[in-house]
């Protein structure tokens, strides 16, 4: 489990800017569940980026003027018989509020008036919908997240992650159409944000090192490579001064240990400890350097957690677990007693 107020901490280290002074009361205040967590964040978020200004686009536009504008579309004037009414089909850009960014933002905070969370958090959203006027409502099946970001834009990232987050993670629809808030993200949801918070954390607060997600390639003898599946690290930690690297993959799941039958024997999983075993064995080592490899699985409520080093082929493969249901103090604490295996 993992407690909802350490979700904030998850978020503020996966997605960096929610260091920044507008966020840092929400983590002093107390929730009954995540999409209260959310909505808070989305709020202040929101408020900030609405005191520098919400972006601006030009956007396509196509309709029948009386003063004409922009590429007069005869064809279609004749078509729809707007002429009758002494107009013309015009299509012309608009520089308008209506960007695709804040469509998104609006559409997210319609669902979460229409969800389970308090009534005064409802009141505030409200009030920063006043701000949203004019923009359009997306249909949230059919979102397209792949935004570009730029300096014009970048101050969205966040907000656009914790919507996405909301709408694919939080919220349900209901046969008879309404909304639905479930108390808790989707395990897919939180595996992203729990591997995303890791190489965060360690990028923030051991810059000592270096962490970052390479892909790894595969060591084959004869260089042909064509139909070997591609080997994404989940995070990779390296003391290029001590000659060391660790490779992390991070697991999210509800059960970290597998029933194996007959006798139903509670046993790790085969295929993540091979997964984790192949990046170690096809890292590209340096001259002398000391590799090894950790699953590190997000706590449960089981009884049997994971925690233990095995030596195989001459490196060091640990499966761990990180207990996240406690003071955010701690789970550092875990993450630095990590860190310190290459130091």
């Amino acid at each position: 489990m993992i407690r909802v107020q350490n979700v904030y901490y998850m978020l503020a280290y996966a997605f960096q800017v929610l260091h920044e002074q507008g966020y840092k009361n929400v983590a002093t205040e107390e929730f009954d569940n995540v999409a209260e967590l959310l909505s808070a964040i989305l709020c202040r978020g929101v408020s900030v980026q609405i005191k520098r200004g919400l972006i601006r686009q030009y956007i396509s536009r196509e309709e029948a003027l009386a003063s004409p504008r922009g590429k007069l579309e005869i064809g279609e004037s004749i078509k729809t018989q707007v002429i009758r009414k002494k107009q013309l089909v015009c299509n012309y850009d608009e520089f308008s509020v209506d960007a695709y960014p804040n469509r998104i933002i609006k559409t997210t905070m319609d669902l979460l008036l229409r969800g389970s969370i308090s009534k005064a958090r409802k009141k505030e959203i409200r009030k920063l919908m006043i701000f949203f006027d004019g923009i359009s409502i997306l249909d949230i099946h059919s979102i397209n997240w792949d935004i570009q970001y730029d300096r014009n834009n970048q101050t969205y990232r966040m907000l656009i992650a914790v919507c996405r987050f909301v709408i694919k993670g939080l919220l349900q629809t209901t046969a008879d159409g309404s909304t639905k808030i479930m108390d808790y993200a989707d395990d897919q949801t939180m595996a992203k944000l729990y591997e995303k918070f890791i190489l965060g954390y360690y990028q923030r607060e051991h810059p000592e090192l270096k962490a970052y997600s390479p892909q790894i390639a595969w060591q084959v003898t004869d260089g042909y490579r064509t139909l070997l599946p591609t080997m994404q690290s989940d995070i990779v930690i390296t003391n290029k001064a001590a000659k060391k690297t660790l490779i992390i993959d991070a697991k999210y799941y509800t059960h970290n240990m597998q029933m194996k039958a007959p006798y139903m024997t509670q046993t790790l999983h085969s295929g993540n400890l091979y997964q984790i075993f192949t990046y170690v064995k096809n890292w590209s080592a340096a001259p002398d350097e000391v590799v090894s490899g950790m699953l590190l699985y997000a706590g449960t409520d089981d009884a049997i957690q994971p925690n233990n080093d095995y030596q195989m082929s001459g490196n060091q493969i640990s499966v761990k677990t990180l207990d996240m249901d406690c003071d955010f103090s701690k789970i550092a604490a875990q993450l630095d007693s990590i860190a310190d295996r290459i130091k």
